[in-house]
């Protein structure tokens, strides 16, 4: 294989909407007290500024979305969500963490690995052409055309919050890998493209039942992480998590065919309201 020559310069590696989306991070993280109660309180307050300023989405050298939250139950104290063009800015926080001064008190639990993308499962223009006639439009009816442009606006906006999504500002958030099964009779990936079309039209349904509740990003680990897709869930109440996802295990899509992973909840803050909650204090 040829390889280009190195030239020691920082590795640059981004794609553009065009090209993809944006490479997606979910780290967890625990405190270790033993090492917090043997620093002192100098390196302490210094350890919580850099950690403040690494964590800050306004800093010069962020990622495009930094999201710090607070995490429920004992899998891990905070979680981050981090969202850029290039992985190694996303990393980047991560190595920035674990080398500043309250580096040995931060335990790394849990990442997931991921990318945002357009799900194949999103109908064309053309099919959502096709569905109307299907469901009793004529290509001359007065509402056809208004339908089917209506539908071309709304996809421009839609495919670009998939790629490069605005995070909601709903307090609680929920997130969780999962596979599609490969089970003798339970293998998704050898059903038609017509039958899983069938199947996760009846998934969005039901999660369209939220609409104004729930806000849901899917996110690709297929070649990246040990689960094939993650998915981040906001509401405004954490109780909406719950519904939504009892809701949807009923579909077809998720009863038979979905394995899922460790659900983990948190509560979105700043990185001081985190710092000052798991009382990481001098």
């Amino acid at each position: 294989m040829n390889r280009p020559p190195h030239t020691g310069q920082p590795v640059e590696v981004s794609l553009s909407p065009a090209e993809g989306g944006w490479h997606c991070s979910h780290l967890y993280y625990s405190w270790n007290r033993d090492v917090l109660a043997s620093l002192p309180a100098e390196q302490i307050a210094t350890g919580r500024a850099d950690v403040i300023e690494a964590l800050s989405p306004d800093a010069a050298d962020a990622p495009l979305r930094v999201q710090t939250s607070i995490v429920s139950g004992h899998k891990a104290d905070f979680g981050l969500m981090l969202m850029d063009p290039d992985p190694l800015k996303v990393d980047r926080i991560h190595q920035r963490l674990m080398a500043g001064k309250l580096g040995r008190a931060i335990v790394p639990g849990y990442s997931f690995v991921s990318m945002t993308e357009i799900s194949e499962y999103v109908p064309t223009v053309e099919q959502f052409g096709q569905k109307l006639l299907e469901e009793g439009e004529t290509e001359d009816s007065p509402t056809f055309a208004t339908k089917v442009k209506g539908y071309a606006d709304r996809l421009v906006m839609m495919n670009r919050q998939r790629l490069t999504p605005d995070l909601p500002e709903w307090p609680s958030t929920c997130f969780y890998p999962m596979n599609k099964k490969r089970k003798v009779g339970e293998n998704w990936f050898l059903l038609s493209k017509e039958e899983r079309n069938a199947l996760m039209s009846e998934h969005a349904r039901s999660g369209m039942a939220f609409a104004g509740k729930v806000s849901q990003l899917i996110s690709v680990g297929l070649g990246l992480d040990d689960w094939e897709w993650g998915v981040t869930l906001w509401a405004a109440n954490p109780e909406f998590l719950k519904d939504i996802v009892y809701r949807m295990r009923f579909d077809e899509a998720s009863a038979r065919y979905a394995e899922f992973g460790p659900f983990l909840v948190s509560y979105i803050c700043t990185a001081e309201a985190m710092l000052d909650h798991c009382a990481i204090k001098a």
